[in-house]
């Protein structure tokens, strides 16, 4: 989990890469969180690059609170959006 929270902060475009993924998955099966949930992503991504370039945070960062709240939030929407993705792909597959 560590790596994985490092890897975005180190490289934000990989939430960008997240976002565009549940962006997708609102376009198949147009469940509204999948969006709600892909802007997040991305706006989290520009966050993400701002605090990178230190055009946000002009001292030291290294202490991140603001993280605390932002992960779990983005999980939780990401697991929930995830699940509700493929409820809905079956509920379309199985209409067919």
């Amino acid at each position: 989990m560590d790596i994985a929270i490092g890897l975005l902060i180190i490289f934000p475009l990989g939430a960008t890469i997240i976002g565009a993924i549940y962006l997708r998955m609102y376009f198949k099966v147009k469940a509204k969180l999948s969006l709600v949930t892909g802007v997040l992503w991305v706006m989290y991504s520009i966050y993400e690059y701002l605090m990178y370039t230190r055009v946000l945070c002009t001292g030291e960062c290294n202490i991140r609170i603001d993280l605390l709240l932002i992960y779990p939030m983005l999980l939780a929407l990401s697991l929930i959006s995830t699940g509700l993705y493929f409820h809905k792909k079956k509920k379309i597959n199985n209409a067919k």
